[in-house]
């Protein structure tokens, strides 16, 4: 059956992921995520001195209207303390505090940085695996003149290897599809409107 199925899974896999070699950078960017995986990633880089800067961006989710975990009113800051108390100094991160949605992760972290007077050549995202190739794409369209590298979180179950074997693995992965038909269209009515 897995024979079968190879050039859907593999047409999936090429659409949704994305995944590089990690290289120095001006800075880690994460966009909006309330899972561990992206920030201890994040965290990796940072202590491994491929780049000097942390950026995590987010809100809460677009359908929501509040942060769910406790304690923190945004994304972000839960993303902060979460990147203290794994050793990163307070003063590497630069937080985006009001993006709810991806475009809006890359775009509000693009006007962070400008306001900030912070050039990015070179970033590195690190993101959920499954969210890495949307991520990107849209971290590319934020940054147009900076070279971006996807360091996405390794999470069994929904990475490029293994995401079609479980009922969960293919929902989320799927969905992705789905969202990234969804969001571009989107972005093209926009640009097709005021281009």
């Amino acid at each position: 059956m897995r024979q079968q199925l190879e050039p859907f899974i593999d047409a999936v896999t090429q659409l949704v992921f994305a995944s590089d070699s990690p290289e120095k950078a001006d800075a880690i960017f994460i966009p909006g995520s309330r899972r561990p995986g992206p920030l201890i990633r994040a965290t990796q880089l940072y202590h491994d001195r491929f780049a000097p800067a942390i950026i995590p961006s987010g809100k809460y989710g677009i359908n929501k209207e509040c942060f769910a975990i406790e304690g923190f009113e945004t994304e972000a800051d839960w993303m902060s303390d979460f990147l203290i108390k794994e050793g990163v100094p307070a003063d590497a991160i630069l937080l985006e505090r009001n993006a709810t949605y991806t475009w809006e992760n890359a775009l509000f972290s693009r006007h962070l940085c400008d306001k900030a007077d912070f050039t990015i050549r070179k970033g590195l995202l690190c993101c959920r695996p499954f969210h890495a190739r949307r991520a990107l794409l849209y971290y590319q369209t934020a940054f147009p003149d900076a070279e971006w590298i996807a360091c996405p979180a390794n999470e069994p179950g929904v990475n490029a290897d293994d995401w079609y074997r479980t009922e969960e693995g293919r929902k989320r992965v799927l969905g992705e599809v789905r969202r990234l038909g969804d969001q571009i269209n989107i972005q093209l009515e926009e640009l097709i409107r005021h281009g």
